[in-house]
């Protein structure tokens, strides 16, 4: 593990008093720094709350939000829920992956800037259709937008 990825998760856990209990906060501030949880990082946890490695898969794979795969800066999720298919939640997930170079096979960018998700529901569904990016919400996307949007954060990014 590299010295300083060690040292932000010495941090995460003397801010939880190394505390079993802690455990889920633990994992959601990593995920928080890291974008996803890397298997080295743990087995250092779980080495340092003297747990078993399957304690930390088990709570690791368990909860939605926790993800084991790397994830860009831009997290998108595109919903494909009723409401949002039946008004072309489709041809924006096309756009939006033809404009990333992503498939349903690639689903993070190489530069590590975005990944594209789909979900059943934002719970939005009188804005149909809907995508957020980073838990902002985007209604009444077409896929002109949705393109406009990627570029515009692109734009940000370098």
């Amino acid at each position: 593990m590299i010295v300083e990825v060690k040292e932000n998760v010495d941090t995460i856990l003397t801010n939880h008093n190394y505390e079993k209990k802690e455990l889920i906060n633990i994992i959601q501030e990593i995920q928080k720094e890291y974008h996803y949880l890397p298997e080295d990082v743990l087995i250092y946890v779980a080495d340092k709350l003297d747990i078993s490695q399957s304690k930390i898969y088990g709570v690791s794979t368990f909860y939605e939000n926790f993800s084991l795969d790397a994830k860009g800066k831009n997290i998108i999720k595109i919903c494909d829920g009723t409401a949002c298919h039946v008004r072309k939640s489709v041809p924006i997930m096309n756009a939006v992956y033809k404009e990333l170079g992503l498939s349903d096979k690639k689903r993070t960018t190489d530069d590590m800037i975005f990944t594209v998700e789909t979900v059943s529901c934002l719970g939005a569904c009188g804005l149909a259709p809907v995508i957020t990016v980073n838990e902002n919400v985007h209604p009444k996307m077409t896929p002109e937008s949705a393109v406009e949007l990627i570029r515009a954060i692109k734009k940000e990014e370098f």
